[in-house]
């Protein structure tokens, strides 16, 4: 039996509208009000205030839970099976604890606190566990109540944090306005992320040559091992022109061996992805004869639909493009700093890429 957004969607359209709903963490004092669903998969229009503070639902906006979110929590279930919603999601997605506390609401999740194995000095203690939801189908409660139910599960919960040291930017960033300084620090963590992975898979990693002056770890990113110091150096492009003048301002690519590119990325960060898709295009349009390669858009968890929608333009489905979310990029990168992984092929990629156009979904 598996969990879909429909199903989850559906369980929360049959809660009344006429009420306020509250958060499974009673220290949260907002309220949660039902404005709109969508079906089949959402999205699902709420509204949230603070009577503390003074607020009312008439002196706030509509905000969304979206399609995409929903399907990453549905994805996340098995029955009888526990999830914390901060961990699936990571950072992403500021009306995932609603989302959580409405479908408490709902008949068949529960939530519950399972056992936290915690280890001190060498030995292993269970303590008390965060928060989590649990998915039990055939065991059903009353609707638009919450419920804890026990459980003998327990969790050993392993971070997954990454940690970036500080990035030195150039000048023209660092004199913009603060958003656009964490733009480019975002973009940027996420290139030092691809770095890192493509050396762990034995790849050598072409970055944006007008991103190769910013310093990490007292180093310009440029000189850091692995990274392509030239795009003449490498053959597959030295040999066309138009092949390397596209590829100079592209995001990352990955090399492999003399004559394999696994991967063209782009990196989007709280833009719309056309500039990305349309380097991309150019760099294939130049290189014809080369198939064997990813086209990827790496891009914030919540903004898979807009991936999607633009990946799909006609001019773009050549690419046959695949989504690399944030989450997914930092979770491979963990999994490289921790494993320091060996002997696996550049298909283990595609556990962690989603192919979005209609024709190679």
């Amino acid at each position: 039996m598996r969990l879909t957004a429909s199903d989850i969607v559906k369980a929360i359209g049959l809660l009344p509208r006429d009420r306020a709903y509250h958060y499974v963490n009673p220290r949260t004092k907002g309220q949660i009000k039902i404005m709109e669903v969508v079906y089949p998969e959402g999205p699902i229009f709420i509204r949230r205030c603070d009577p503390t503070r003074g607020q009312s639902f008439n002196q706030v906006v509509d905000e969304t839970i979206s399609s995409q979110m929903i399907w990453r929590i549905a994805n996340a279930f098995l029955p009888n099976s526990a999830i914390n919603f901060d961990r699936v999601l990571g950072g992403s997605y500021n009306t995932r604890s609603v989302l959580e506390a409405l479908m408490a609401h709902t008949p068949q999740f529960y939530f519950c606190y399972p056992g936290r194995i915690e280890i001190i000095n060498s030995s292993s203690d269970i303590r008390r566990g965060h928060k989590h939801l649990m998915w039990c189908p055939d065991n059903p409660h009353e609707m638009g109540v919450m419920k804890q139910i026990e459980t003998d599960i327990v969790i050993s919960e392993i971070p997954n944090e990454v940690v970036y040291d500080a990035l030195g930017l150039p000048a023209d960033v660092l004199a913009g306005s603060t958003a656009d300084i964490q733009v480019k620090r975002r973009h940027t963590q996420m290139q030092i992320a691809l770095i890192e992975i493509g050396q762990q898979l034995n790849f050598r990693t072409w970055i944006a040559q007008n991103d190769k002056g910013i310093t990490y770890k007292n180093q310009k990113i440029g000189e850091m091992k692995s990274v392509v110091t030239s795009l003449r150096d490498e053959k597959l492009m030295a040999a066309f022109e138009d092949a390397y003048r596209a590829a100079l301002l592209i995001d990352c690519i990955w090399f492999k061996n003399e004559k394999l590119m696994p991967a063209v990325i782009e990196v989007e960060h709280s833009t719309g992805v056309t500039s990305g898709l349309t380097r991309m295009k150019g760099l294939q349009d130049a290189l014809p004869f080369y198939n064997d390669t990813r086209y990827v858009i790496v891009a914030p968890d919540e903004d898979r639909e807009k991936v999607i929608r633009e990946a799909n333009r006609p001019q773009f489905r050549s690419l046959k493009a695949r989504y690399f979310p944030y989450s997914s990029v930092e979770e491979l990168y963990s999994l490289c700093n921790k494993r320091k992984i060996r002997g696996i092929t550049d298909e283990f990629l595609d556990c962690y890429m989603e192919p979005v156009t209609e024709h190679h979904a």
